[in-house]
């Protein structure tokens, strides 16, 4: 039934990220069949960032993106995709478990009928997924990855978890009792492909649009810390549901974007896994076993003698007047994690592209280079005092990697300049230990 194999041409790449590819161009039988909408839309996710970049300069007259939270929502991004590496998506690999041995009716994967069904059914069970992900402790401690940014604009959008991915699956199993994995396979990646570009500042409203469509208006207030927009609008395509469910509110104040309590870093492996420390910290201060499992499974804002959700009584008061983080670094050190940081993108691609021809434990030796890489780069952008010892590392790891030709260059013709490129950030990294090293043991002395 389906006339495109995928992504192929600008219009179908264009339409996909708008939710507006049509049932023929969308059907299909088997699951193999199912183009890989989200790898292949990379091309389209950089045109419109740029494009918002260019068109918030003019509007503006300054950058709507700052470069180490930019470069972080991007990490995050990356990251979050490793497990793909190994496995196939969660989500379908449960839903098709439950389908093959479960289902209850079987609709024709060719009807338009049951296109329709699958996409309001998708978007259905995304907005319980998303909303307990807000409402539940543990669920959000993989969630708040995505609102750590406080800033707001498409590369937020790519701020995604790494663990959020192992507990979805639950929410979309009853749509697998009776709709083709095929079908569910394309709504639930075009699903995600257009909450990508409502995550921008400069579209401010759409008209009679936002009485059913999820838009950056709506969203703007999902990202908002301040009171009357935290645990809201939690709708992926439409907004009706929230509409329905009463947690739709209005963009009204200047939003604050960002957690009630923010971070203050760009260390990717903290912001993808410190709120799981921080709840077992906290359940380790309750006496009964009632309270420790609460600390997990109630909600964020939970405390003994509140109810399930808590209150925000204790949040800081927003003011409008708040300051992002935004730590201030050299030019010349912005353009060196810029450029390794497009070094370590480029392996980053390369390893998916040949994941099927290495062997495991190449795959995992990049993956451990690829986390090093995106950690230290964070080091770098707060800078911390021990990011030139940990830089050294990388760097070392790096030019091993040139060794034995683990790492490929973009260009042939660029080979030299990247080897002499690498080879001179190890040597100014290991005498900034060095040098660091010298100064402790003067003051020891």
């Amino acid at each position: 039934m389906a006339e495109a194999a995928g992504l192929g041409s600008l219009s179908a790449g264009v339409r996909a990220m708008f939710f507006m590819l049509t049932p023929n161009e969308s059907a299909f039988e088997k699951v193999e069949d199912v183009p890989q909408y989200v790898q292949q839309a990379t091309p389209f996710f950089v045109g419109l960032m740029v494009l918002e970049l260019v068109v918030g300069v003019l509007k503006t007259g300054g950058s709507v993106v700052p470069l180490g939270d930019g470069l972080t929502s991007i990490s995050a991004g990356m990251i979050s995709r490793l497990p793909l590496l190994v496995m196939r998506g969660c989500e379908l690999t449960a839903y098709m478990y439950v389908w093959d041995r479960y289902r209850l009716v079987e609709l024709p994967w060719d009807s338009a009928w049951t296109w329709w069904f699958s996409f309001l059914g998708v978007d259905f069970c995304y907005y319980w997924v998303h909303r307990f992900a807000h409402e539940v402790s543990i669920l959000w401690a993989a969630h708040q990855v995505h609102h750590s940014s406080e800033y707001y604009n498409l590369t937020t959008a790519l701020r995604q978890s790494l663990t959020q991915q192992f507990t979805s699956w639950i929410f979309y199993l009853p749509l697998a009792l009776v709709a083709p994995p095929a079908i569910f396979a394309v709504h639930i990646q075009l699903n995600l492909l257009y909450q990508f570009w409502i995550h921008t500042e400069l579209i401010r409203d759409l008209g009679p649009l936002e009485w059913v469509f999820n838009t950056p208006k709506h969203h703007r207030v999902h990202h908002g810390r301040n009171l009357y927009c935290i645990d809201k609008n939690y709708g992926g395509i439409l907004i009706i549901w929230d509409r329905l469910f009463g947690t739709f509110a209005l963009e009204s104040d200047k939003v604050v974007y960002g957690l009630v309590f923010p971070i203050n870093t760009f260390e990717i492996l903290y912001v993808q896994l410190h709120y799981y420390l921080y709840l077992w910290r906290r359940s380790n201060t309750y006496k009964t076993i009632s309270n420790k499992l609460s600390t997990f499974v109630k909600g964020p804002s939970w405390k003994p003698g509140k109810s399930r959700l808590g209150d925000h009584k204790d949040n800081p008061k927003v003011t409008g007047q708040e300051v992002p983080h935004s730590p201030s670094w050299s030019l010349p050190l912005q353009v060196y994690v810029v450029i390794h940081f497009l070094l370590v993108l480029w392996t980053y691609h390369d390893l998916f592209e040949k994941k099927m021809m290495l062997s495991q434990l190449t795959v995992l030796g990049m993956t451990v280079y690829i986390l090093l890489t995106l950690t230290a780069l964070g080091y770098i952008i707060d800078q911390r005092p021990t990011a030139a010892v940990l830089e050294t590392l990388r760097c070392v790891v790096m030019v091993t990697m040139q060794r034995y030709s683990y790492m490929t260059p973009l260009l042939p013709s660029l080979a030299v300049a990247m080897e002499a490129f690498v080879s001179l950030s190890l040597l100014y990294w290991a005498l900034q230990s060095f040098s660091q090293l010298l100064n402790i043991k003067k003051k020891a002395d």
